[in-house]
């Protein structure tokens, strides 16, 4: 590819059950020039999450450029609000380069010492939405134990992070390996955490938390969801952030079984879109800048080097290849 031409990705097909690299396809194209009042933007680093399979069953167009988080420079603007130079994050992503208005585009702030790379993972989307759950739809308590599945993921690790800064008591996770286990233990603060393959996930979580949870921060669905609902103290909380076991899955998922167990229990379960909640977003630079200077907060990111590997990087972050956020980094890209 030469510096005067652009390259995107594309979803050429639908998947069914677990994506592969033929359901997508690079396209090169000519470099986009900004119009009045818009401004172009190379794409520095690029957010693969989990959603994207989701919208690959419909929500996603066949042979159109995807979408996604991203962080840019400006490299020319015909736009005063959107200066060259300029760092911003926007949302279109899987391409090296992109035509952005001021609705679409924001300049990032300048964090000294903070990594850019923060921006897509614990400052980013990833952040806000395990910020949001935890303080405004089922807001941690002083002393409540937690339960959080998926807990190695990008929300994962933000949730028990963030969950410890704002009181909680015993932390628990699940996670995909005995590697991650560790990760957990050793570096994000969990108290304890096991690997779900070890057998079933109740019997798993009753060992972990043998006086039961309250709250319950639900990546996956399924078993572990209905292990928590087993799991979780009267009057607990659910926090339905995903559902990544049945998002590769061809059938519908057997469990829960014991959704009975909510009225039982006086159980609440809640979810939420992120998109709803933009307006927290300077409530948790405030929140985690100070404690990612003085190390209170650690960064969890698996960085992969060159845009010709989103593809890969997404794939390898669905089968669980990734601690913490999966991020794809420009050859060159400001740390």
């Amino acid at each position: 590819m030469t510096s005067d031409m652009a390259l995107t990705v594309h979803q050429t097909a639908r998947p069914h059950g677990f994506p592969s690299p033929a359901h997508f396809a690079f396209v090169e194209s000519a470099l986009p020039e900004p119009v009045p009042g818009s401004a172009l933007v190379e794409n520095l680093y690029w957010s693969v999450d989990p959603y994207h399979r989701e919208m690959m069953d419909g929500d996603f167009a066949l042979d159109a450029p995807l979408e996604g988080r991203t962080l840019g420079r400006v490299t020319a603007s015909r736009e005063p609000s959107l200066p060259e130079g300029a760092l911003v994050f926007h949302r279109k992503g899987w391409r090296t380069h992109a035509v952005v208005t001021p609705q679409e585009a924001r300049l990032l702030p300048d964090f000294a010492g903070v990594p850019l790379s923060a921006h897509l993972s614990i400052l980013g989307g990833t952040g806000l939405t395990a910020y949001v759950g935890l303080t405004r739809i089922t807001p941690v308590r002083a002393g409540d134990d937690l339960f959080v599945s998926a807990a190695a993921g990008g929300v994962g690790t933000a949730a028990g992070r963030l969950a410890r800064l704002l009181g909680a008591g015993r932390i628990v996770g699940s996670a995909g390996s005995a590697a991650k286990v560790s990760y957990l233990k050793e570096h994000v603060g969990y108290d304890e955490a096991f690997d779900y393959h070890d057998g079933p996930a109740a019997e798993l979580l009753a060992k972990a938390a043998p006086d039961g949870v309250d709250l319950y921060v639900d990546n996956v669905g399924g078993e572990q969801l209905e292990a928590a609902i087993e799991g979780l103290r009267d009057r607990g909380r659910i926090l339905r952030v995903g559902t990544v076991a049945q998002y590769n899955s061809t059938r519908a998922l057997a469990a829960p079984r014991n959704l009975s167990e909510i009225v039982e229990k006086s159980l609440r379960m809640e979810g939420f879109l992120v998109r709803d909640y933009y307006d927290v977003q300077e409530e948790l630079y405030e929140f985690v800048v100070p404690r990612l200077r003085d190390g209170r907060i650690g960064l969890d990111e698996t960085v992969v080097d060159g845009f010709d590997r989103i593809v890969d990087a997404f794939l390898g972050m669905l089968r669980g290849e990734n601690v913490g956020k999966m991020i794809v980094r420009a050859a060159g890209a400001p740390a």
